[in-house]
C-alpha cells in the first residue's frame, strides 16, 4: 500500500523534503528561545544589567524571526506537497479506471469509486500534510525539550519522563480502540453516496411514484449509521484532551513544588525554572500533537487501502505484445465460445457458440431477456474476453488485435445510450474527432437524426445536457447511431438501439444501412421481429445457447422459440419489451419539434 501511494508523490518529492528541513530549523530556534529567556532573567534582570537584557533580547528577536520564517516556509511547502499528492492520486485513480475492462468496472460500485476520489483522497491528503509537519516537529520537539530539561536539572526531568510514558500508554489504548471504528465508518460513506447518487439519477421516477418519503428514510438511515459510528469513535477520543490536561497540570504542580526547594537552596535559578516550564509545555503539546497524528493516520489507513485497491487493479483486457494493427474485413467467427461474467460462477452466460458471419451481412439477433444477446455482441469488440474458444474478426482472434484498432473498426451502439454535455456536433465527433460538419450531417441522415436536428433553433450547435436529458429517448438513440456511423466501421452493432423509435423510422434506418454501407457487417439486436425479419440471417439465442441461425422464413417454419415470438407479436401481443417501448422518456428540445414528431406517428417514443 505505502509503495503504491508513495509512487504518486512524483514531482512533489523535493517540496516534501524541504518541509521537514524547515521544520528542523523552526524547532531548533524554538528550543533556544527559552534558554535565552533564562539568560535575560538571570544575567540581565536580576543583576540589573540592561546591556545584557538588550543583547539577549535582540538575540531572542532574531531567533523568533528565523523560527517564524521557517514555520511559514514549512507550512507553504507542506500544503503544496499534500495538495499535489492528492491531485496525482485522483488523476491516477481516474486514469486507471479509464483502462478498466467491463469486468473490472463490475467489481466496484459507482458510488464507491466516487468516494475513493473524494473523501478517501482528502483523508490521505490531510494525513500526509500532518505527517510532513507534525510527525517531524512533535518528536523532535519532545526529544530536544527533554534534553534541555536534563541539562538544566536531571532530577526534575524524571518527573516529566514518567508523565510522558504514562500518557503514551493511555493514548496508545485510545488509538487502539478508535482505529477499527474509523475503518468501519469510512466504508459506510459508500452507502451514503450510493443513496444520494441513486436518488438524484432517478429523481423523475421517485417523483412519479411519490417515493420521496421512502428515499428520505433510506438516506436518513445511511446518515444515521455514519453518525452512530463516528459518535462512538469521538466518545473515545473525548478522553484525549482531559487526560492530557490532567497530566500537564499535574506535572506543572510537581515541578513548582520541587523547584521551589531547589531555588531556596540555590541549586536552581529563577530563569532555569522559567525555561523548564516552557520545555515542559512544549513536550506535552508535542505529545498531544502526536496523538492527533495517530488518530488521523488511523482514519486515513482505511482510505489509503481503498485507494490502493483501485490503483493496483490491473485491467483484465490488455494489448498483446505484438498486436495486429489492421482489420481486413467484417467477417465474424465464433468458434465454440463459452463465456461467463464472474470467473467463479458455476453457470456460463454463453455456451458453445459456434457461428460464422460473412462480411457485409446483416444479422438479426433475438431472444428472451437474459438469454445472452448483449454478452454475445460485447465479445466482438472485446469488451469482455471469452472463457473458452475464440472470437475472430476479419479472420483474426480479437485478443491479437490492438484494442483501439479493433474498437475503431467494430462500432457499438450499446443498450444504454449515453450522450455527454456539449453540442450535438461535439457528441457526434466522439465517433471521429476530425469529422467535418458535412460528414456529421451525412451520418445523421443515415440515422434519421437530421429530421429533428433541423427543427431545433441552433441545429447542430444545439446544446446537449449531461446524459442527454433534454432530448427524447428516440432522439438520443438516433444521435448515438450517427456517432457510431462516423467511425466508418467494418462491423456495426446495434444493441437494442432502435427500441425507442417507431417502426417507420426503424425501417428508414435499416434501408439507409443497406444502401449507404453495404460492405459493413451489421448486427442488430432487437426484441421485435419487425426490426430484424429482413436481415440476411437471424440468430436466435435461448439460455445462452444457439437455438437457431437462419432466415426469417426458415426460422418461422423450423424453430419453435422464434415461431412463438413471431406469433405473439403478429397477433398483437407485442414484443418482450413492448410496454417499455410505448412509454415516453423525455420531451424533445422544443415544442415545435415535439408536435412535428407526433404528426409523424410518435417517432420519438420510447
Amino acid at each position: 500500500m505505502l509503495k503504491t501511494l508513495s509512487a504518486y508523490i512524483g514531482e512533489y518529492k523535493k517540496v516534501s523534503i524541504k518541509t521537514p528541513i524547515y521544520i528542523i530549523v523552526e524547532v531548533l530556534m524554538e528550543i533556544l528561545i527559552p534558554f535565552v529567556t533564562a539568560s535575560i532573567i538571570d544575567k540581565g534582570i536580576q543583576t540589573g544589567d540592561m546591556s545584557k537584557v538588550l543583547m539577549y533580547g535582540g538575540l531572542m528577536l532574531v531567533l523568533a524571526f528565523i523560527s517564524l520564517f521557517a514555520g511559514i516556509q514549512a507550512g507553504k511547502y507542506a500544503a503544496l506537497a499534500s495538495t499535489g499528492f492528492a491531485c496525482n492520486l485522483r488523476e491516477g485513480i481516474y486514469s486507471n479506471i479509464q483502462n478498466f475492462a467491463f469486468s473490472n468496472i463490475d467489481k466496484y460500485s459507482t458510488a464507491g469509486l466516487i468516494t475513493r476520489m473524494t473523501t478517501d483522497v482528502t483523508n490521505v491528503q490531510n494525513a500526509y500534510q500532518m505527517i510532513l509537519r507534525i510527525a517531524v516537529r512533535a518528536p523532535l520537539m519532545m526529544i530536544c525539550s527533554m534534553v534541555m530539561c536534563f541539562i538544566i536539572n536531571p532530577t526534575l526531568s524524571f518527573i516529566f519522563l514518567g508523565a510522558l510514558i504514562l500518557l503514551g500508554f493511555v493514548l496508545f489504548f485510545i488509538i487502539y480502540k478508535v482505529t477499527p471504528i474509523f475503518t468501519e465508518g469510512f466504508a459506510k460513506y459508500d452507502d451514503l453516496n450510493a443513496s444520494v447518487q441513486e436518488n438524484v439519477t432517478g429523481i423523475r421516477v421517485v417523483k412519479a411514484f411519490v417515493r420521496e418519503d421512502h428515499e428520505n428514510k433510506k438516506f436518513s438511515k445511511a446518515a444515521g449509521n455514519l453518525y452512530k459510528i463516528f459518535v462512538k469513535a469521538e466518545s473515545w477520543l473525548a478522553f484525549n484532551n482531559p487526560i492530557m490536561m490532567f497530566v500537564i497540570y499535574g506535572s506543572i504542580i510537581a515541578l513548582s513544588w520541587f523547584a521551589a526547594h531547589f531555588i531556596t537552596d540555590g541549586t536552581m535559578t529563577t530563569g532555569n525554572l522559567t525555561s523548564m516550564f516552557c520545555y515542559v509545555m512544549s513536550m506535552m503539546m508535542s505529545l498531544m500533537m502526536l496523538s492527533m497524528i495517530f488518530v488521523m493516520v488511523s482514519m486515513s489507513t482505511a482510505s489509503a487501502k481503498r485507494i490502493a485497491d483501485v490503483l493496483n487493479e490491473k485491467a483484465d483486457i490488455t494489448n498483446p505484445d505484438a498486436p495486429v494493427m489492421q482489420v481486413s474485413d467484417g467477417r465474424i467467427d465464433f468458434n465454440h465460445v463459452d463465456f461467463v461474467y464472474k470467473k467463479d460462477s458455476e453457470t456460463d452466460t454463453l455456451k458453445d457458440i459456434d457461428i460464422h458471419i460473412n462480411a457485409g451481412e446483416t444479422i438479426g439477433i433475438i431472444g428472451g431477456t437474459g438469454c445472452g444477446k448483449s454478452s454475445f455482441v460485447n465479445l466482438i469488440s472485446r469488451l469482455y474476453d471469452v472463457k473458452n474458444g475464440s472470437v475472430c474478426v476479419g479472420g483474426v482472434d480479437v485478443r491479437k488485435y490492438d484494442i483501439e484498432t479493433l474498437r475503431d473498426e467494430v462500432s457499438v451502439v450499446l443498450q444504454k445510450n449515453v450522450l455527454f454535455s456539449g453540442t450535438i456536433l461535439d457528441n457526434l465527433r466522439w465517433g471521429d474527432e476530425n469529422a467535418t460538419e458535412e460528414e456529421c450531417i451525412e451520418a445523421c441522415r443515415q440515422a434519421c437524426a437530421d429530421e429533428f436536428i433541423e427543427r431545433m433553433p441552433d441545429k447542430y450547435n444545439t446544446w446537449i445536457e449531461q446524459g442527454g436529458t433534454n432530448v427524447s429517448g428516440g432522439q438520443r438513440q438516433r444521435l448515438c447511431i450517427a456517432r457510431a456511423l462516423l467511425k466508418k466501421p467494418k462491423v456495426l452493432i446495434l444493441d437494442d438501439s432502435t427500441s425507442a423509435v417507431d417502426t417507420a423510422t426503424d425501417a428508414k434506418i435499416k434501408h439507409a444501412f443497406a444502401t449507404k454501407i453495404p460492405g459493413t457487417t451489421k448486427l442488430i439486436v432487437s426484441q421485435r421481429i419487425s426490426s430484424i425479419q429482413d436481415a440476411d440471417r437471424i440468430l436466435v439465442l435461448d439460455n445462452g445457447m444457439v437455438s437457431g441461425f437462419d432466415t426469417h422464413e426458415h426460422l418461422v417454419e423450423n424453430n419453435k422459440v422464434y415461431r412463438e415470438i413471431y406469433e405473439v407479436q403478429t397477433q398483437g401481443g407485442g414484443d418482450f419489451d413492448e410496454q417499455a417501448e410505448e412509454a415516453k422518456e423525455n420531451q424533445p428540445v422544443d415544442a415545435n419539434a415535439k408536435a412535428a414528431d407526433d404528426k409523424k406517428g410518435g417517432a420519438d417514443n420510447e
